[in-house]
């Protein structure tokens, strides 16, 4: 017996992976090109769920322990970044995000949400109510995807 979705829910899986893919790969594309992407998605990350350790940011963007230890070297000198002990282990160090750091964070989203803000105002009403609808599916995804990349919060 098969389990999982019927064949046309798949494919409606697989469409709309496709078009939300292709969506994402042009935002990044207008993205300002003035750290690397990894750099601003760590940026994110410690926006998004508070200070964490190097290692647990580096399994998180998915690079190697020492690349990390360099990328938040760069960061802390750039001042978006600092480290702390944390009071619960002074043995531990975490990575936190500053208040330059933060606002970074802040003004590139704003960018980025002012951007689609300006293509959805270009569709038609139909169009936009179709996305609005799909707002809480779209946000659930979203928590989906980062539950399956951060885990859970410290």
């Amino acid at each position: 017996m098969r389990m999982g979705r019927p064949d046309a829910a798949s494919g409606a899986s697989t469409t709309i992976g496709s078009a939300l893919y292709e969506l994402a790969t042009r935002a990044v594309r207008r993205l300002p090109r003035d750290m690397s992407l990894t750099s601003a998605a760590t940026l994110a990350t410690l926006d998004r769920t508070g200070p964490r350790r190097i290692t647990e940011l580096a399994v998180i963007e998915g690079v190697t322990q020492p690349a990390m230890s360099v990328l938040v070297r760069v960061m802390e000198e750039s001042g978006l970044v600092e480290r702390r002990s944390d009071t619960s282990d002074k043995r531990v160090t975490l990575v936190c995000l500053t208040e330059a750091g933060a606002s970074y964070v802040r003004e590139r989203r704003q960018a980025g949400v002012q951007a689609y803000a300006g293509l959805i105002d270009r569709l038609p009403g139909d169009e936009i109510e179709a996305l609005t609808a799909a707002l809480p599916a779209l946000l659930h995804l979203a928590a989906l995807e980062s539950q399956d990349r951060e885990g859970p919060k410290p």
